[in-house]
């Protein structure tokens, strides 16, 4: 699924934004069916989702460690004695 963002600079509040009809109804659809907990909201902030990026970015670049078998095999991997 491709997202598109329209910068605040080119779109003023009333603007016509034209969407296909089959991704409006799969929008549509998602936003009636996710429901999302005030409690949670923080991870949908601006600032969590380029977090959240960043680390996607790291795990496709193999730049993460782990699952560690238990928090021995975890500390050794911190102070760089483990296997990674």
């Amino acid at each position: 699924m491709n997202a598109v963002t329209i910068p605040k600079e080119l779109a003023q509040k009333g603007d016509l934004v034209v969407i296909p009809r089959e991704e409006y109804e799969a929008f549509s659809h998602w936003k009636r069916t996710v429901k999302v907990r005030a409690e949670d909201n923080w991870f949908w902030t601006p600032e969590w989702q380029q977090k959240e990026a960043e680390a996607d970015v790291a795990i496709k670049a193999r730049k993460v460690y782990g699952p560690f078998r238990d928090a021995k095999t975890l500390i050794a991997a911190l102070r760089g004695k483990g296997k990674r």
